[in-house]
């Protein structure tokens, strides 16, 4: 797959993915317009969003109701690295969600093709043309 991507004015870049345009800026404080996520932010979404898919096709698989279901995100910084150190991932299931399955959505969550890229990360190779 191939992502091209330009620079789009100020601190702002778009990416073309799949013939859709995605756009990244950064905040106001570090520089940018704040005119949309940065790209770090986007890259955060994307673990939780395809969470999100694994549940909601397990839910749709068995005709389970997803209302009332939703994750949330919570990341956890090292202040010394800037990195993150933990992840976690609250899966809220509505009243009416059935309990048999409460460890199988679990394990479907965890299916997250973007989670298990970090968890086995791959080589980058960064070069430049002219």
């Amino acid at each position: 797959m191939e992502i091209p991507v330009k620079m789009a004015g100020g601190r702002a870049v778009e990416a073309t993915v799949g013939g859709h345009t995605v756009r990244a800026d950064q905040p106001v404080a570090s520089g940018g317009g704040g005119t949309a996520p940065s790209s770090s932010d986007l890259f955060l979404a994307s673990i939780a969003m395809c969470c999100a898919y694994y549940i909601l096709d397990f839910c749709l698989e068995r005709k389970i109701p997803t209302e009332g279901i939703g994750i949330l995100m919570t990341t956890h910084k090292n202040e010394s690295t800037k990195l993150l150190d933990l992840i976690e991932l609250e899966i809220a299931l509505s009243p009416k969600f059935p309990e048999k399955y409460d460890k199988a959505i679990v394990r479907a969550a965890e299916l997250c093709w973007v989670k298990k890229n970090i968890q086995n990360p791959p080589r980058f190779e960064t070069y430049t043309v002219r």
